[in-house]
């Protein structure tokens, strides 16, 4: 059996229509040609990119944070995270977040990889970023802005993941990682 070469998925733009322009988000309809030629139609979402900090402690808890999320209407427990400003480094990104947020600054910064939550409706994509060697320095919150920040070890994350109280898919890729690099099991990226 012939394996199938990424062209082989390609689907064409015929055209596009964006049919919602908020503050964050882009809503878009797409006309496409599918490889088998017939025609079909796409809505998805434009969304700036965020970050996502694995902020470890010195005594090896990770910096958590619960806020309500009004999407949901419920609280979530969750690792610092944010958007991308128009034109912002991603490091500076993740930097900012993490002192806004957990009012926390470190002197170590390593960026360990990229998901994409929601491949089905939108191109977000989330940078995922380990901070270490922390320092408090104080909170900056954003205007409106409220939420808890707690610490939590790996261990007990993920049992938090087990048993639904962490449900954040960026957070629980992030946990992922950050079991694995600080098992050893994965070497840091260069």
């Amino acid at each position: 059996m012939k394996s199938m070469d990424d062209s082989d998925f390609h689907e064409e733009t015929l055209n596009t229509e964006e049919v919602f322009a908020g503050k964050l988000l882009h809503v878009h309809r797409d006309a496409v040609r599918l490889p088998d030629g017939k025609e079909s139609v796409r809505e998805w979402i434009t969304h700036p990119g965020a970050v996502v900090v694995i902020a470890l402690l010195e005594n090896g808890n990770l910096l958590f944070e619960r806020q309500f999320r009004y999407p949901l209407r419920q609280v979530f427990l969750e690792l610092p995270a944010g958007k991308i400003d128009p034109g912002e480094h991603i490091l500076d990104t993740a930097r900012r977040e993490l002192r806004e947020e957990t009012g926390h600054k470190a002197r170590f910064w390593r960026h360990l990889g990229t998901m994409h939550p929601c491949i089905g409706y939108s191109n977000e994509r989330i940078e995922i970023f380990l901070a270490r060697e922390l320092t408090y320095v104080g909170h900056a919150l954003d205007d409106g802005e409220i939420l808890e920040v707690i610490e939590l070890s790996v261990h007990d994350a993920l049992l938090c993941v087990r048993d639904g109280e962490i449900t954040d898919a960026k957070t629980i890729t992030a946990l992922l990682w950050a079991e694995k690099i600080l098992s050893g099991e994965w070497p840091l990226p260069a």
